[in-house]
């Protein structure tokens, strides 16, 4: 049986970044990233792709019963939000002055921190 071979992509966006949802059930919902997931090529955004978990009694929720949460999303369904104009926009990595690579907004050439 053959493996698998998997191909690995340059991740663009961080935890922390400001996204937009461009595709799926949740698409133009705008969010913050809370987790990144390398592995699956996936990403866990605030208030978009909410899912219900039912969960078992424990010491954590001593009730149990139905929870609402945040599920991964590929991140090709993402989008990086322009620090400049608040638009959608593509990433890419330069050298700034200072000799560092940095990620900056494709469309206004902004420098994203």
């Amino acid at each position: 049986m053959a493996q698998k071979t998997k191909t690995t992509h340059k991740i663009k966006i961080k935890k922390g970044d400001l996204v937009k949802v461009i595709a799926g059930n949740s698409k133009g919902k705008q969010g913050k990233v809370l987790q990144i997931l390398v592995d699956s090529n996936r990403a866990v955004v605030e208030g978009a792709n909410i899912v219900k978990k039912h969960t078992k009694p424990s010491a954590a929720n001593p009730n149990g019963g139905i929870i609402e949460k945040e599920a991964a999303i590929t991140i090709s369904n993402l989008a990086l939000i322009d620090p400049k104009t608040g638009e959608p926009t593509r990433v890419g990595r330069r050298v700034n002055a200072d000799g560092k690579i940095v990620r900056y907004a494709k469309k206004s050439g902004e420098e994203i921190k």
